[in-house]
């Protein structure tokens, strides 16, 4: 992927590393929550975008290819660049342990992935019936997710659940608009554009409450990834279904051929 389109590649993880953390940042100094809520937003900023991305640009008709590439490069990166964006971010709301974090993410990320590499390297074709019922177990445990931290934090959401929605909201959207832009403005054709403007809005909400967890705030700087997850979903979904219906000539003509 880095091979076929360097520039997509470097203009998307520039972007994706760059726009939605100093958006957090903006909004969680304008909140007025408190320091590990508002932290919370920071860290929805500066995780990486997941596969949540990959499927809306495939909905979208965008660059798919480009799309994955930039979500395994700043996946692969988190576990380096979160940490270090959290301490010049979000230092000020809260005490953040770069080491620690670091290798709270790795856990989270880089083993599991190379373990699913390992695993399916060894038994490609072998386990049908486990291809076929892990999707199911990964929703059910992103749910159990939500579940948790919206029980945990019930009362401070019952105290600015709205003003929280409009904020997170506001991050969802601003990281759209701004991550299409600017890859027009650096020169990338339509379809380059909506795929970075999808990777830049969609973030990893699961490993942002795994790390507000894992530091023991999952009631506060959980809150923002909870709400900022099934939100991006639903404007994920509106914002592919209207590039899905106004598909760039290019994309229209590799469809027909």
């Amino acid at each position: 992927g880095i091979i076929k389109s360097p520039k997509g590649v470097l203009v998307g993880v520039t972007a994706q590393l760059a726009i939605m953390p100093i958006i957090g940042y903006v909004l969680a100094n304008i909140s007025g929550f408190s320091p590990e809520i508002a932290a919370g937003i920071v860290l929805i900023g500066c995780s990486p975008s997941g596969v949540a991305s990959n499927v809306m640009a495939y909905l979208a008709k965008a660059n798919l290819a480009l799309s994955i590439t930039i979500t395994s490069i700043a996946t692969l990166l988190a576990p380096f660049v979160t940490p270090l964006l959290m301490k010049l971010l979000a230092g000020q709301f809260v005490e953040i342990d770069v080491l620690t974090m670091m290798w709270s993410i790795t856990k989270m990320i880089i083993l599991p992935i190379g373990a699913g590499l390992l695993f399916n390297y060894l038994l490609h074709g072998k386990t049908k019936w486990l291809d076929d019922i892990m999707p199911m177990l990964s929703m059910l445990a992103i749910g159990l997710i939500i579940i948790v931290i919206t029980a945990a934090g019930r009362d401070s959401l019952l105290d600015i659940g709205g003003m929280l929605l409009l904020l997170v909201l506001a991050h969802n959207l601003f990281g759209y608009f701004l991550g299409y832009w600017f890859a027009r403005v650096v020169g990338m054709d339509e379809r380059d554009a909506r795929t970075i403007s999808i990777e830049v809005g969609m973030q990893n909400g699961g490993l942002a409450s795994g790390i507000a967890n894992t530091l023991g705030k999952i009631a506060t700087m959980g809150l923002a990834p909870a709400v900022f997850g099934p939100l991006m979903n639903i404007t994920g979904s509106i914002l592919a279904s209207y590039w899905h219906k106004s598909a760039p000539e290019k994309v229209v003509s590799e469809i027909k051929s």
